[in-house]
């Protein structure tokens, strides 16, 4: 059986802004509510890894001041 690809950050961000606006309009009920917030609060933690990783490689470039190839590792990939 084939893995599930993970979604990258722009996918995470997209749906998180989905889950924002449906919230937004006051249509759902509880428990509709309480799963959106679920998953977003999942959503809004993967997005804060990936930018956290992003971040930590700039420092890096910065601070060695030239560009090298790396590979980075997200969690959960």
């Amino acid at each position: 059986m084939a893995k599930k690809k993970e979604a990258t950050f722009e996918e995470n961000l997209a749906r998180l802004e989905e889950i924002v606006s449906e919230m937004e309009t006051g249509d759902a009920n509880l428990t509709e509510l309480l799963e959106k917030y679920s998953e977003g609060v999942e959503l809004s933690k993967k997005c804060a890894a990936a930018l956290k990783i992003a971040g930590d490689t700039m420092d890096l470039l910065i601070k060695d001041g030239k560009a090298e190839e790396f590979q980075l590792e997200i969690e959960g990939e």
